[in-house]
């Protein structure tokens, strides 16, 4: 079964992208139906699916535009990651969290490498699940800062870990081997960091944070 998804260079077969394609789909499913089966006070309306769907589909785009790529997997994008959790802060943690499963089939898509089934998740579905973290911090004062500030922070976790466990050979000879230990933390947080004071930047723009309020007062309604 493995062999018939993905091939010998680690990417994926044609059988697999359609799997990919078909798993995306439902956990899209899945989170309007999750985050709308407790109550009708709970249920996701139509116009919460078509924003989460017009925040998975904007990280999706962005995600395409990289302003640095790191030599073995990761880049500094344009902003891809605030639209994720944009999603946590106006519906919580738990729609962001499933958003954010629904954009990790799609990043697979996009670049697959599959070592393992734990590598694809510590890679993929972990890491972009952990941007719903940031709805945590919704109701605090600068809580979409802080709770993106927390997403990027949960995200490089899970790569670190990943790093960890599967990519260590992939370590540059010339890194000092005294510092070996931290390299994957280093990799990983030297791109998500990056892209998240960029990102901390833009948003703290009073035009930009204005016009984000105004979104999130429409999504929201």
């Amino acid at each position: 079964m493995f062999q018939l998804l993905v091939n010998a260079e680690g990417g994926l077969t044609a059988a697999g992208y359609g799997v990919c394609i078909a798993a995306g789909v439902l956990l899209f499913l899945a989170a309007a139906i999750v985050a709308g089966k407790n109550s009708e006070k709970n249920r996701m309306t139509t116009r919460q699916l078509v924003f989460c769907a017009m925040a998975v589909a904007l990280a999706f785009v962005t995600s395409y535009i990289k302003i640095f790529r790191m030599p073995w997997g990761g880049s500094v994008t344009l902003c891809s990651m605030l639209f994720i959790v944009l999603v946590a802060n106006w519906y919580g943690v738990k729609t962001g969290i499933l958003v954010g499963l629904a954009y990790s089939i799609l990043q697979f898509i996009q670049e697959p490498f599959v070592l393992s089934l734990f590598q694809v998740c510590c890679d993929y579905i972990f890491a972009f699940a952990a941007l719903g973290v940031a709805g945590l911090f919704a109701k605090q004062s600068h809580g979409l800062a802080k709770g993106y500030a927390a997403a990027v922070l949960a995200r490089g976790a899970f790569h670190s870990l990943g790093g960890y466990l599967y990519w260590m050979d992939y370590m540059p000879e010339n890194f000092p081997q005294s510092l070996k230990s931290i390299y994957p933390i280093a990799y990983n947080y030297s791109y998500l960091l990056a892209e998240g004071l960029i990102t901390l930047a833009v948003i703290s723009i009073p035009a930009v944070a204005e016009a984000l309020n105004q979104v999130k007062k429409t999504a929201v309604s």
